[in-house]
């Protein structure tokens, strides 16, 4: 099973043979028309906001956020993660709404999923929602095919009422 090979033990570097000396087998000649295929950008890890923080105020970004602690305003991200002793305390709207602790207010996702734990007081509009076994909601629920677009219909300003007079 195990053997006293030398295999992966360092040892005197020995010259590659299979290359000529002086150049490199992966770069291109010399006016060739290669390019190096464009690195893919690593996707950022999420936003924490840890369990002893309290934010009041909003938090916007297009980025993913997990909240473990307390929010108080409205948050708005790409993925959304909602930790179990967490709170939030205003509109939340996201492209992925994960609900594992506590959210006060209304809930806009294309994705929203309330889990076992998941405490949400207000409203959910979503484009498809799951909801599981054990799971505290009192709001309503409405299916829309653009949860994230505001849906309030314009109402005439002040100025322009004036305007019509």
């Amino acid at each position: 099973m195990f053997s006293k090979s030398k295999i992966n033990e360092p040892g005197p570097n020995t010259p590659d043979t299979d290359k000529p000396k002086g150049t490199d087998a992966a770069k291109p000649a010399a006016g060739s028309d290669f390019k190096a295929p464009a690195t893919p950008k690593a996707k950022p890890a999420p936003s924490v906001l840890s369990s002893d923080l309290l934010i009041t105020g909003n938090v916007k970004t297009s980025g993913d956020i997990q909240v473990e602690g307390q929010v108080e305003g409205d948050i708005r991200a790409h993925l959304l993660t909602v930790g179990e002793g967490a709170t939030v305390k205003g509109e939340v709207i996201a492209d992925d709404v994960v609900v594992n602790g506590r959210v006060v207010g209304r809930v806009r996702g294309l994705k929203v999923r309330l889990t076992s734990t998941a405490r949400v007081e207000g409203d959910i509009i979503h484009k498809t929602i799951a909801i599981e076994s054990g799971a505290h909601f009192e709001g309503s629920v409405q299916r829309q095919d653009d949860p994230l677009a505001t849906g309030s219909k314009k109402m005439p300003t002040a100025a322009a009422a004036d305007a019509k007079s």
